[in-house]
């Protein structure tokens, strides 16, 4: 496996680790799979070495991921702030995981912006504004949990990995690439996977929790968004989803049961690009994701004071629901020429309840 990374920021990286004995890891509001896996496997890295490491998020961590190792012991800021604020001003050292601006910590934000001491950052998202000692910031890479483990091999510190720290980078490496099959080109991600399931993760289990399993109202929500508020763009080749309050109510909505939603409609064959609009109680969350290097990133950075990767992407908007909509509606036309030239029929079968129409 190649060395990505320059040597002067290893021997820097290394020198704060061990300099250091109370360590605070953190990443970004909603965490994901990899934000929680990329920040759980190092603090169990970390405490392998002697290390009294901590893990401090903005908010809950979703159901899909409970099943983690170390997973209760996270300290969430929206639930125990007096505790994590303490956490925060006693570490020597900050690692944050996972997120490029201070924005996606929302109310953590100024806490650890404020913070004193000294600060790294791991993340492969585009355009980082963050103030750190040492940033390894690596959008090729398929996850910041992959980014993670190259680290963690350019130290000379997999003898401390154990199968605690190594189901939580695999967990990352799972959600982030849907299973290896989006961002995982390179065979080295399959290399990563290999030493990590070498330490005893269970790779069977991860997939179960963390992509397959749902509860019966999550399914059935996701149900009636793709029979009832599935919307088809077919010039453009995008579906839309939208889902209101409303709609969330209906079916018991908890944090966490939408998660993949965005992706089903890629299935269809023709589709292009996908975005999924939900009212949150502060603003309207958008999330996107794309083939054949559609740059939603574009999209959620232009109209939705977002941004993310190429393929994968997300942003929030402040009104209503039905004005995010026409915001998005009335710009598609924008993106057509980001279209490959060739492209299958797109195969709506009989439609059904499906709208084909141009809005």
């Amino acid at each position: 496996m190649k060395n990505l990374f320059k040597n002067e920021s290893i021997r820097h990286f290394k020198s704060l680790v061990e300099k250091h004995d109370r360590i605070v890891l953190t990443c970004h509001m909603r965490p994901d799979g990899d934000a929680i896996g990329s920040t759980l496997g190092l603090c169990h890295l970390l405490r392998s070495m002697g290390k009294e490491a901590n893990v401090v998020v903005p908010d809950r961590v979703p159901r899909s991921l409970m099943f983690l190792p170390g997973v209760k012991d996270i300290a969430v800021n929206t639930q125990y702030d007096p505790y994590c604020a303490r956490l925060v001003n006693e570490a020597g050292l900050i690692i944050m995981c996972d997120f490029n601006t201070a924005s996606r910590q929302g109310d953590l934000a100024p806490l650890i912006t404020e913070a004193g001491c000294d600060k790294v950052l791991i993340d492969h998202h585009r355009g980082p504004d963050i103030d750190c000692g040492v940033m390894f910031s690596y959008p090729e890479m398929s996850s910041t949990c992959e980014l993670a483990f190259r680290l963690i091999a350019a130290c000379g510190w997999y003898g401390y990995v154990d199968a605690r720290s190594a189901t939580c980078l695999l967990t990352g490496l799972i959600t982030d690439t849907q299973n290896f099959t989006v961002n995982c080109n390179s065979p080295e991600v399959y290399e990563i996977m290999m030493h990590l399931v070498e330490k005893e993760a269970d790779k069977k289990r991860i997939i179960d929790e963390a992509v397959k399993a749902t509860s019966y109202d999550a399914l059935r929500l996701n149900s009636f968004a793709l029979l009832e508020r599935l919307t088809i763009f077919e010039k453009s080749r995008c579906a839309l989803v939208v889902l209101s309050k409303e709609d969330l109510d209906r079916f018991n909505y908890l944090k966490g049961d939408t998660e993949g939603l965005v992706n089903q409609p890629l299935n269809i064959r023709g589709i292009v690009y996908s975005v999924f609009m939900r009212e949150d109680p502060d603003c309207i969350k958008v999330s996107t994701r794309s083939k054949f290097d559609f740059p939603v990133c574009d999209i959620c950075s232009d109209l939705f004071n977002g941004g993310g990767h190429l393929m994968a992407a997300g942003g929030e908007f402040y009104g209503t629901l039905e004005e995010c909509r026409s915001v998005f509606i009335e710009n598609m036309s924008k993106y057509d020429r980001h279209l490959p030239q060739r492209l299958d029929k797109l195969d709506l079968g009989r439609q059904g309840s499906v709208s084909s129409k141009q809005d």
